[in-house]
């Protein structure tokens, strides 16, 4: 591709904002009709600021673009550098360069040996109870991924036998599907991506199921929040491992169940997102028919699939949809279920208080924000639409409602203190 075929780069140069919208537009593969329709707005607007005509919107509008366009830093779309708000990529984590560096490992003449594949099972079952009780469960998995990932990687190298080979090739998928939650809306996208792509090939290995679940679970979800012109990659994942699993379910175990119900709870995610509202529930239903066969006290380990955690959806996909008083009526039903991972609880506080915001009730979002800060202070800090609703409260005429919200950008490091 010669350089004149390549796509401008938005913040090479000094470039208007309607320009950086126009340009962060066609990369998310986005119409101006589509994307002023989720702005409660006209494709002729869109142009119309993109072109000049129309002046810069406020704050409110531009956070809520920067929102649907997953623009990770703000100062992508203002073009103001002194405003570098990551809103979709998270601080990078203290302990990223080592998981990164275990990751990239390529382990062909370690004298050691590897870890019984039952030492690796127990680790990894502690690491995951971490990962939903720990409210900073980042830090905790970060601590422990770099050795997992070096043990797993060991394991699949040193087995002997092809059964030996395909169960080491599950954990070590096992182990990098719990790796992608830590890289996750971290300042590496590539590595995001790469862990991704060996999660699906150790997956494929085992030709075990629930791995295969799992990791194409994985993969829609990336694929889905790389934007719009992706949503076809997480369509295409979705129904094809569906296919795969839905004949084995008349015997499958409750963890096979569990990611088929959660994988079709995906596709109607993405559903959503594409403000498909019959085909987003349709899913729903059938995710929720699944989640009632487990069960009463089950929790899928990995994706928290549960018939607890299918309130929680629904307000999810009432959110996408932009149904705030639907969003709204889903949050009080579900607020009556206890979801047992705090990450999963503060991402559904993060999703309520998108409700409330779309239904005219900013200081029920931010009290519900608060809630999720309590229960994972790592998710909130690291979720563009909690931050969004922070930073434009912190704008907001009401001064009560101001200082609220910026003790709270405070809190997640969105402010100086």
């Amino acid at each position: 591709m010669s350089s004149e075929d390549a796509s401008p780069d938005p913040y090479a140069d000094p470039l208007v904002f309607g320009q950086r919208l126009q340009i962060l537009r066609t990369r998310r593969g986005m119409t101006r009709d589509q994307l002023g329709g989720l702005l409660g707005r006209s494709g002729s607007w869109v142009k119309g600021v993109e072109t000049g005509r129309l002046k810069t919107p406020k704050l409110k509008t531009i956070l809520h673009i920067a929102e649907l366009l997953r623009v990770r830093d703000l100062s992508e779309l203002t073009g103001d550098q002194s405003v570098h708000v990551e809103l979709f990529t998270g601080p990078g984590h203290a302990r990223l360069a080592a998981v990164k560096a275990a990751v990239d490992v390529f382990p062909l003449t370690t004298p050691r040996e590897a870890p019984p594949a039952a030492h690796l099972q127990a680790r990894l079952a502690r690491a995951w109870k971490a990962r939903h009780e720990a409210p900073n469960h980042r830090e905790v998995i970060g601590a422990l991924l770099p050795d997992l990932i070096r043990d797993a990687q060991l394991a699949v190298r040193q087995a002997e036998t092809a059964p030996d080979h395909r169960a080491a090739q599950a954990v070590l998928a096992e182990v990098y599907s719990l790796c992608q939650f830590f890289v996750a809306y971290q300042p590496d996208p590539a590595l995001l991506w790469r862990v991704n792509e060996r999660t699906l090939i150790a997956a494929q290995e085992s030709e075990d199921p629930h791995a295969i679940g799992v990791a194409a679970w994985l993969a829609a979800q990336a694929h889905r929040d790389a934007g719009r012109a992706h949503f076809d990659a997480a369509d295409a994942v979705n129904p094809e491992t569906l296919a795969y699993l839905e004949p084995l379910l008349p015997d499958a175990s409750d963890d096979v169940l569990a990611i088929t119900g959660a994988l079709t709870f995906e596709a109607g995610y993405t559903a959503a997102r594409r403000a498909e509202t019959g085909t987003a529930w349709r899913y729903w239903d059938q995710a929720r028919a699944m989640a009632m066969r487990l069960p009463e006290d089950y929790y899928h380990p990995v994706t928290s699939f549960s018939r607890a955690v299918m309130g929680a959806h629904a307000v999810t996909v009432a959110v996408e949809l932009r149904q705030g008083g639907e969003s709204v009526r889903q949050a009080t039903a579900a607020d009556a279920v206890t979801i047992k991972s705090r990450p999963r609880r503060a991402r559904h506080r993060i999703e309520e208080a998108r409700g409330y915001q779309l239904d005219g009730q900013p200081d029920v979002a931010l009290a519900t924000l608060e809630k999720a800060h309590e229960a994972a202070p790592e998710t909130i800090k690291y979720n563009g639409h909690a931050k969004r609703i922070v930073l434009e409260e912190a704008e907001s005429k009401d001064q009560v409602r101001r200082r609220r919200a910026s003790q709270l950008a405070v809190k997640i490091g969105l402010l100086a203190a």
